[in-house]
């Protein structure tokens, strides 16, 4: 079964269209890439039920909508009353959810240096971001739906938060669906990664096939010209040259190519000279 699939999901506003096919497999986590404005929290948003598709259909573990004791969630902009603390978040989720777990929860904020006795209002935004990451894996949840869940942390406690992630996905019926600009986090986390770029998929390939697939090579302009513009993903030049992405399979042999980073891929993939 996949956790989550995605059929012609259309959602359609004045001035931006969305529509994408693609499926997360069970006990896989996939990373949705984009520049903002792509459409990654408008796809979230149609899964959570937040928002009404225009078309198309989808699926969340198996069910036409989303069931909110199997699903754990965090938004890019959390939101809990400001007078609250996060003791007494914890107080109001466990009337929420059949299954919250305090022990689990005071265990999170402890892990992530959260005040139990300081209110939202008075918290920073990484730490905005981190109490509703607790809040999201304190319910036993078999799915984890992220949009930027590591924006506004530091480096140390993103990396931290990453491995907590890492951690629920271990479980073979857990799965993950995330959203970050970050590119290298989900280089890191993710087993498929999908490119989204002006509500449209680019590709939603896994993470390993792609480095098999494409390779980065640095070339003077007499080279990349004389190349078939087949085998071109993308390019970018330079006084000194261009660094093009080619498929490996189709490019001629002899060229040199580096392994291709995923932040890499996508940025020539949109903003390179397409050939």
């Amino acid at each position: 079964m996949n956790a989550i699939e995605l059929k012609d999901l259309e959602k359609h506003y004045r001035d931006f269209d969305l529509r994408i096919s693609l499926s997360l497999p069970q006990g896989c986590i996939l990373g949705l890439v984009g520049e903002n404005g792509a459409g990654k929290s408008t796809t979230i948003r149609l899964l959570l039920g937040m928002t009404q598709p225009d078309g198309g259909s989808f699926q969340v573990l198996g069910q036409p909508r989303a069931d909110k004791e199997q699903i754990g969630v965090v938004l890019d902009e959390p939101a809990f009353p400001e007078c609250l603390t996060a003791k007494q978040v914890g107080r109001i989720m466990a009337g929420i959810f059949c299954n919250w777990d305090k022990a689990a929860f005071e265990g999170y904020l402890k892990k992530l240096s959260l005040p139990e006795n300081k209110t939202f209002k008075e918290f920073s935004r990484g730490m905005k971001m981190k109490l509703s990451i607790a809040v999201a894996l304190s319910h036993h949840p078999k799915l984890l739906v992220l949009d930027e869940p590591t924006s506004g942390l530091d480096p140390v406690v993103r990396d931290e938060v990453v491995e907590l992630f890492a951690d629920f996905a271990r479980q073979e019926d857990h799965s993950v669906l995330i959203s970050s600009h970050i590119v290298s986090d989900l280089e890191k986390l993710c087993d498929y990664v999908a490119f989204l770029h002006k509500g449209r998929l680019l590709l939603c390939e896994e993470r390993d096939a792609l480095r098999e697939e494409y390779g980065l090579a640095q070339l003077s302009k007499t080279d990349f010209d004389a190349l078939d513009p087949a085998v071109v993903v993308g390019a970018r030049r330079s006084p000194y040259g261009v660094s093009a992405i080619l498929r490996r399979e189709d490019a001629p042999a002899g060229i040199p190519m580096e392994p291709v980073s995923i932040e890499d891929l996508f940025i020539l993939m949109v903003k390179g000279e397409a050939q």
